[in-house]
């Protein structure tokens, strides 16, 4: 019995190519979302250049794309540099201190797959301070090891420039570098700092931090979050350990960004997310997030996956 017979339709062409268009741009979405991410410190942000690419692949001649990776990746970068240039703008009205916004990276091991200390939230709050070029051509090459041609054509630059532009930066994160401790010992200070601070240990939670040590909060206004950063061990111990931030709260343990975090909730509902950065010498800084749309965009991380395509 031939399809006509059976009254099924032979799939068209268009039908197979856009299928073909969908295969492709799945099998590289984790990266596109990594560079993405990087880039802009946004999972949100991140996300609406991902939609865009995908639109612009589906409207794109595929027949005359030789390499679509390169030319997925080239569309993500160039977009999430011009989202970061208006997102700098943004972010000067944003009231307190600005973090980037964490991702739950076992949740979605993609993200960290590529030379996962690129993805940790002190290092994209230090690239930050880069402008978005070059920020963009240290992420490419650091945490995606392209070459520099490759990466001069994706940010039509030529690869001396490149060759500068990625130096700098490097010498520039070099600066404010400490030597990490492994993932355990991090789990380890994490756990204590916590178990200090929800009992009130402040001589405990000092003994942990370095003397420089500060805590940074991200609230965007939120009531009783610090609006600017607190300096020094001791500023720092009472701080983490306020009775308000601990009455009848529950811990979680999560993966941020490729390193423990403590999610921190009261009555179900989540209020706020922690890590902390360490060397060998102690805890030197403490991540806050108490905005709720970064934390509401820290929990949706955990099921972005392949999100549907519009």
């Amino acid at each position: 019995m031939t399809s006509s017979d059976s009254g099924a339709a032979p799939p068209s062409r268009a039908t197979n190519d856009l299928d073909d268009a969908v295969s492709v741009f799945l099998r590289h979405r984790g990266r596109l979302f990594g560079i993405a991410y990087r880039v802009l410190g946004s999972v949100t942000e991140a996300e609406d250049v991902v939609q865009e690419v995908w639109l612009r692949w589906q409207k794109t001649d595929r027949s005359v794309v030789d390499n679509p990776m390169a030319f997925l990746s080239t569309a993500a970068t160039r977009l999430a540099i011009n989202v970061a240039q208006s997102a700098r703008v943004r972010r000067e009205s944003y009231i307190g201190t600005w973090l980037p916004e964490p991702v739950d990276t076992s949740a979605d091991p993609e993200v960290g797959a590529e030379r996962a200390e690129a993805v940790e939230l002190a290092l994209l709050l230090v690239l930050e301070r880069l402008n978005p070029t070059e920020r963009a051509a240290y992420v490419l090459r650091e945490a995606f090891d392209y070459g520099y041609a490759e990466i001069a054509d994706m940010l039509r630059l030529n690869s001396a420039n490149v060759r500068k532009i990625v130096s700098r930066a490097r010498r520039h994160l070099l600066d404010e570098a400490r030597e990490p401790v492994d993932t355990a010992e991090h789990r380890r200070l994490l756990d204590a700092f916590v178990a200090a601070a929800r009992t009130g240990d402040v001589a405990s939670l000092e003994a942990l931090l370095t003397p420089d040590a500060v805590s940074l909060s991200d609230g965007n206004g939120i009531r009783g979050c610090a609006r600017v950063p607190v300096l020094s061990a001791a500023h720092v111990a009472k701080l983490s350990s306020r009775r308000l931030l601990w009455h009848d709260a529950e811990t979680e343990t999560v993966t941020v960004n490729g390193l423990p975090g403590t999610l921190v909730s009261r009555e179900g509902r989540p209020v706020a997310l922690l890590t902390v950065v360490a060397s060998k010498d102690g805890i030197h800084q403490v991540l806050w997030v108490f905005n709720p749309d970064k934390i509401a965009a820290f929990l949706g991380s955990r099921s972005r996956g392949t999100a549907a395509l519009g």
